[in-house]
């Protein structure tokens, strides 16, 4: 086979219409556009959306307020109620969380909130905790491991009068600073 014997496969692509070619083409005199009209002539210049001059659907409705911020971190919560399932000083981890059912996929970051009862002493290595939810934890007699740092502003031990300097970057006073 030679690149001028490809085709592409039967089917596959539509054959275009060939209008304004005769009566028995099919698509002859008008071409598939009616009789008169503003879509009839050869400059339509319609916006997309119009309606007639009336109001048109997307003026109908409501805007959309606020914000959506696209890098929002997003996590799965877990009530304490649920991790009642898992055996005693068990290590409790998105992996884990899985496994049971509780929550869709192990790649998902989990926030452990306080509803429910929690009686079995548990070793949770999760994303984020709240404090109440922490408070029942280790008052069950489990250790809570937090799996990553918050990002976003942190107070800067070196940095002056306790400034708050973006995470990873450095300060006025640092050795870059000297040069």
């Amino acid at each position: 086979m030679k690149l001028h014997e490809l085709t592409p496969a039967k089917g596959s692509r539509r054959e275009r219409k060939r209008i304004g070619r005769g009566i028995s083409a099919g698509q002859g005199k008008t071409s598939g556009r009616g009789q008169k009209g503003q879509r009839s002539r050869s400059s339509v210049g319609l916006p997309v959306g119009f309606e007639g001059g009336q109001l048109r659907m997307t003026q109908r409705l409501p805007k959309l307020r606020g914000f959506h911020n696209k890098w929002r971190t997003e996590y799965v919560v877990v009530n304490l109620g649920k991790l009642q399932r898992f055996e005693r000083d068990s290590v409790v981890d998105a992996a884990a969380l899985a496994q049971a059912g509780v929550i869709a996929r192990a790649t998902q970051r989990v926030k452990v909130l306080a509803a429910g009862e929690l009686r079995a002493p548990l070793q949770l290595r999760v994303h984020r905790i709240s404090a109440a939810a922490r408070r029942a934890v280790e008052a069950a007699g489990g250790s809570v491991e937090l799996l990553e740092p918050v990002k976003g502003l942190a107070v800067a031990e070196d940095a002056p009068d306790g400034e708050d300097t973006p995470d990873g970057e450095d300060t006025p006073d640092s050795e870059d600073a000297d040069a």
